[in-house]
């Protein structure tokens, strides 16, 4: 057997050992309750058991960054009023939901009430595919590749032009981002959703 021979044989006896794991951790992501949600569409329908408040995007800015509280305050008064004061829209809101399990879900909604971005953080990983909605094929095929190409372990991690996904941890503490680059409004950036 020549060497091309072995490394081909080598590549398609380990993505046949693989496509099964791709198939599986679809289904581990999907072992929380539903949350409803779609990246890219409307804000989710308030699960049972779940509480939701809805942030100012400074107010959820100092919520995630709490020694930056001070800093968000003043950036959102000096947001908040223009040169003519008169009160500007802010960019987006931030929908937080938490789940009966305790997850939280942030979903970041532009001022047209379109999520363009997500995070999450937990005890459970919710469902990535109520979560990523249309998009979760694409992340899906993302995985593959990166498994293809050799990551066998490690987070979730898919960057692409249309679609960004971080998502890790470990059992009783999963976390993640996922965000539209393309629909970021004007002056955001991936760094505010957390």
């Amino acid at each position: 057997m020549t060497h091309s021979n072995s490394n081909a044989s080598y590549r398609q006896a380990r993505t046949a050992r693989f496509a099964p794991l791709a198939l599986s951790l679809a289904a581990a992501l999907a072992f929380a309750p539903s949350a409803q949600a779609a990246l890219g569409g409307a804000p989710i329908t308030t699960p049972a058991g779940a509480s939701v408040r809805t942030l100012s995007a400074a107010a959820a800015q100092a919520a995630a960054n709490p020694s930056n509280a001070p800093l968000a305050k003043q950036a959102a008064q000096a947001s908040a009023t223009s040169s003519t004061g008169s009160t500007a829209a802010a960019p987006y809101t931030v929908r937080e939901t938490t789940l009966a399990s305790g997850t939280v879900v942030r979903e970041y909604v532009s001022q047209t009430g379109t999520v363009f971005g997500i995070a999450w953080s937990g005890m459970q990983q919710p469902d990535l595919s109520d979560l990523l909605g249309s998009y979760f094929p694409q992340y899906i095929a993302g995985l593959e590749a990166r498994r293809a190409a050799g990551a066998v372990r490690g987070p979730g991690i898919v960057e692409q032009p249309g679609l960004v996904v971080h998502s890790g941890g470990h059992m009783g503490a999963f976390s993640g981002q996922a965000w539209l680059p393309q629909s970021l409004p004007a002056g955001v950036t991936a760094a505010d959703i957390q």
